[in-house]
């Protein structure tokens, strides 16, 4: 049965004793509500014992694969740790080596089955186990009674070898009786311990009430009381779905301190009933008598109660996180002042149990329209609702603050107004609302949440390049320390895994979700050239391809030659992804993002220093520290777009490398924040040259004024700065012209016209052009040799950090130059009437 239907209503439990539950049918109602895989009759139902191994739909508990091994392991693993060890140096496959091996034990654990007596008499030997000396308890006692006696002849002359092993008389205990009482090694210390207190006690009443002795993965409900045997194994099947790990010692250490309990409907606390229990055995006794409530509550045919506590794992909600787990569990719907609103939210919660973000995002609304409501007078009554009062909720949407007090984004704020106003369409079309005004509706011309533009300050949020090669020399720090998955793969397999990550990331400029969920065969050769396979979710396209350099097509394969040996240990989900799931816990087949943003923040803590760009304003200039909050996966996709940019990359191109639908989407990535810009004109403008070599410095504004002439360098010429450098009179032969004036950021712009002439003079030279032409090309290229190399002159006498920062400038101002250019194209638009 589902959680969703056994727990539908949450009513107010209601104290009852054993004896009217018995009447009433309960432990009846939950024997025919019990799963098959959770009912005692499919198991062993003589001692109500229960095995982790056999619980197939969510085990966390499992045994080593090895046949003859009965040792407990973690959940992402197949072997227990010995085991592991010697599969390590086997050449067996490894189901080869899980059917074949046999592991040698030096001793044996508590509980365990030990070997057989020594004794051997007529080429037959004792089967009973050892007890001291290699003899069997029997064998001893003979053996010690002829020794202490000093009696003639030898004891083994009398003794004979046993053909059969005494059961323990504790009810499926599996272990064999090694005490001459006839209990075995666990039961006869407890039935020690029990003659401490109670030394009149006799063995058989005692041993028909002990559980049977219990492995890592076993628990037994047989101590408890019979109608409690069922609210617990009930409460368990339905709780299990909350827990990440089923952890069969709590659930023992639960029945042990339920001692005296005789039924978990009633109204003492969890630390009343339990004293004794550790917090982790108390959440899972919290978890149980929930459910138990609440099915209970469906037993007796409760209406849906008028609750203001609502138990939101009780309802079945689950969280988006890796592990799935609702938290918190329950929410106090008394901070809603309106008794109308509050019941609307709560019908609408148990009726239509919507998932954790829609529920707190809706949660949210009704709180801020709550408060917005309180203030006006009338709102306790439905029907007295007005358009006006819809402006004033709808204006506490517009000024929502997060929970922290930070201004809340354009987004969330239209999340919740649309969740909100959703949830009123729903009170109107069910008739749980049927009392609300007409008039309390949404006008979507007027009651709307206008969007902000983003600052340009806000854009830029790319990993600077001399920042990414900080990172690259400290990379063997990743996946070290506090990495996530420690507990599932060895630590270099740890290290390479996001190592690979970060490689991609860096070279690729994938977003991060679709990085981790790369097919495992996501490298494609055609003509020499190697490409990446991905999947591009957020607009739906997928099977994209992206060429990709060879020292990270070698990093995706040394991963992909690691990862397959890594295969048998990982859950069989994620078989398909590069980067798969490490516990079969997860919620989704591969990787969780939250892994990778985890590690790489703890990645950017661990590294001792990391520079910005700039220095400080001490004589030293020594260089800033960076912001490590600005290191983080989805940055290195904003790095690699603007590492393009700045190289010169075509938009049109880098567009189709973004897998942007718009170019104006990828022209974002062009544009340099306000902030960054002016620091790098203040930089290069006090190193701006003349056509001679003169320095000639100038304010920010002359600077801006000047770079929109000519792309070759600033222009002060008054006509061709009016006409935007459309109107030179000399036309733009800058090197040998009085108003240019030069500075480092456009040396490579300087570079590829000095090129363009070099070829133009080659071509003249070809046509037999007249002298005077070749003579003004050669003319031209030697007035810009000379600009450059006095550029060069000039830098290389400036210090290393100065000289540093000027490059630097330069990078963001040709970045902004490139964002910003606009290229007409002389194009005629002729309409369809107009004649030919």
């Amino acid at each position: 049965m589902s959680i969703s239907s056994a727990l539908s209503r949450l009513p107010a439990p209601r104290t009852e004793n054993a004896g009217d539950l018995n009447n009433g049918g309960w432990a009846a109602w939950l024997q025919g509500h019990l799963d098959p895989a959770w009912r005692p009759s499919e198991w062993r139902p003589d001692c109500w014992l229960f095995t982790g191994s056999v619980q197939e739909p969510r085990s966390s508990v499992s045994l080593c694969r090895t046949v003859v091994c009965d040792t407990v392991v973690s959940p992402a693993n197949a072997f227990c740790p010995f085991c592991k060890e010697e599969q390590k140096r086997s050449p067996l496959p490894v189901a080869e080596f899980a059917r074949t091996f046999v592991p040698v034990r030096n001793r044996v654990a508590f509980g365990g089955v030990p070997e057989q007596c020594r004794f051997t008499k007529g080429g037959q030997r004792c089967v009973r186990p050892r007890h001291c000396k290699g003899l069997c308890v029997m064998h001893y006692t003979q053996w010690k009674t002829h020794t202490t006696r000093k009696l003639a002849g030898q004891w083994e002359d009398t003794a004979v070898p046993y053909a059969d092993t005494p059961a323990c008389p504790v009810p499926a205990c599996p272990l064999p009786s090694v005490q001459v009482r006839g209990l075995c090694r666990h039961h006869a210390r407890c039935f020690r311990e029990h003659r401490r207190t109670h030394p009149d006690a006799a063995l058989a009443p005692w041993a028909a009430q002990q559980p049977p002795y219990l492995a890592p993965h076993q628990f037994s409900l047989l101590p408890l009381p019979e109608l409690l045997r069922y609210e617990v194994l009930y409460g368990l099947q339905q709780a299990d779905p909350w827990l990440r790990i089923f952890n069969p010692p709590h659930v023992r250490r639960m029945v042990r301190d339920l001692n005296g309990v005789t039924t978990l409907i009633s109204d003492i606390t969890d630390q009343h009933m339990c004293p004794r229990s550790t917090s982790d055995v108390l959440r899972m006794l919290g978890r149980v008598r929930t459910a138990v409530r609440a099915a209970h509550a469906e037993h007796i045919g409760t209406a849906p109660a008028k609750v203001d506590v609502l138990d939101l794992r009780a309802l079945g909600q689950r969280s988006r996180t890796p592990v799935g787990i609702r938290t918190p569990k329950t929410v106090d719907l008394r901070t809603i002042k309106q008794r109308w609103l509050r019941d609307l939210l709560r019908t609408w919660t148990i009726q239509q149990r919507p998932g954790a973000d829609e529920f707190g995002r809706t949660l949210r609304g009704v709180e801020l329209a709550s408060r917005a409501l309180a203030l006006r007078p009338g709102t306790d009554d439905p029907a007295r609702l007005r358009y006006d009062d819809v402006t004033a909720v709808v204006e506490a949407f517009r000024t929502a603050l997060k929970l922290d007090g930070e201004p809340a984004g354009w987004n969330y704020r239209m999340s919740i107004a649309s969740h909100f106003f959703a949830l009123i369409d729903y009170g109107r079309r069910s008739g749980v609302a049927n009392k609300l005004s007409a008039a309390f509706v949404r006008d979507p011309a007027a009651h709307r949440i206008p969007q902000e533009e983003a600052g340009e300050d806000e854009i830029g949020k790319a990993i600077p390049e001399p920042v990414i090669r900080q990172l690259d020399a400290h990379l063997d720090l990743l996946g070290r320390g506090r990495a996530r998955g420690r507990r599932t793969l060895a630590s270099e397999d740890l290290q390479l895994m996001y190592r690979t990550l970060y490689i991609l990331l860096r070279d690729t400029g994938r977003r991060p979700l679709e990085i981790l969920s790369l097919p495992r065969d996501c490298l494609e050769i055609r003509h020499d050239q190697t490409s990446l396979v991905w999947n591009n979710h957020k607009a739906r396209r997928h099977r994209r391809r992206l060429p990709i350099t060879a020292p990270t097509a070698q990093a995706i394969r040394t991963w992909r030659t690691r990862r397959d040996q890594l295969q048998p240990s990982l859950p069989h989900a994620g078989a398909d992804y590069l980067f798969p799931a490490l516990t079969p816990l997860a919620t989704r087949p591969y990787l969780h993002t939250s892994y990778l943003s985890e590690t790489l923040r703890h990645w950017a803590d661990s590294i001792p220093h990391l520079h910005g760009e700039g220095t400080d304003t001490d004589t030293q200039g020594n260089p800033l520290p960076f912001d490590r909050s600005l290191i983080y996966a989805y940055a290195f996709r904003h790095s690699y777009a603007q590492r393009h940019a700045d190289a010169g990359t075509p938009l049109d191109v880098l567009r189709e490398l973004m897998d942007h639908k718009s170019v104006s989407t990828t022209q974002r990535y062009y544009t340099v924040s306000l902030k960054r810009k002016r620091d790098a004109v203040t930089k290069l403008a006090a190193h701006v040259l003349d056509n001679h070599g003169r320095p000639s410095p100038c304010s920010d504004t002359a600077y801006e004024l000047r770079s929109v002439a000519v792309p070759y360098g600033g222009c002060t010429e008054p006509s061709n700065v009016k006409a935007g450098g459309s109107s030179c009179p000399i036309r733009f032969q800058c090197a040998g012209c009085g108003f240019y004036r030069p500075d480092p950021s456009y040396l490579p712009a300087i570079e590829q016209h000095l090129n363009e002439l070099r070829a133009d003079r080659e071509t003249a030279q070809a046509m037999d052009a007249a002298e005077f032409v070749i003579i003004n090309l050669t003319a031209q290229i030697t007035a810009f040799e000379q600009v450059t190399d006095r550029m060069r002159r000039h830098l290389a006498s400036l210090p290393a950090a100065e000289r540093q920062e000027i490059e630097e400038a330069s990078t963001i101002l040709r970045r902004a130059r490139a964002g910003n250019a606009h290229s007409l194209l002389p194009l005629t638009v002729i309409s369809s009437t107009s004649p030919a």
